[in-house]
């Protein structure tokens, strides 16, 4: 499952990406309709779901300051706004890395995405590691 952050509604991401990931693609909105989901509330709704990947263009809020969890990763986008269409395919690239090719490799992660590379913690290792693209 690949959950999109709010601030990638209406950009038509949701369909790019479903068009080469196999599984579900929805908003984070979607995991607590009609409700305002702060940021720190996005683990939480994460953890309820069964290994999902979020995406955000927020880096600033979720790059080392989220709570992380071996049952979900998080891929933030150092992109301006006005690249947010960008995102299906470097995601599609990222996910096809043998580094995060699989949800089992993912879970646990957090990644920053930049346009030459990935760099990445994760629960067991606090260490940034750099992959360059």
């Amino acid at each position: 499952m690949i959950v999109l952050d709010e601030q990638l509604l209406g950009r038509n991401l949701e369909e790019s990406i479903s068009a080469w990931y196999p599984g579900s693609v929805c908003f984070i909105t979607d995991l607590r309709p009609d409700t305002i989901i702060k940021d720190d509330a996005i683990p939480m709704l994460l953890r309820q779901q069964s290994q999902p990947t979020f995406v955000t263009i927020n880096e600033r809020d979720f790059w080392r300051k989220v709570e992380i969890d071996n049952n979900f990763c998080i891929v933030c986008f150092a992109f301006p706004d006005h690249r947010a269409w960008e995102i299906a395919s470097s995601l599609r690239t990222i996910l096809q890395h043998p580094e995060f090719n699989t949800k089992a490799k993912r879970m646990g992660r957090v990644l920053r995405v930049t346009d030459s590379s990935v760099a990445y913690y994760s629960v067991e290792r606090r260490e940034i590691l750099e992959i360059i693209l």
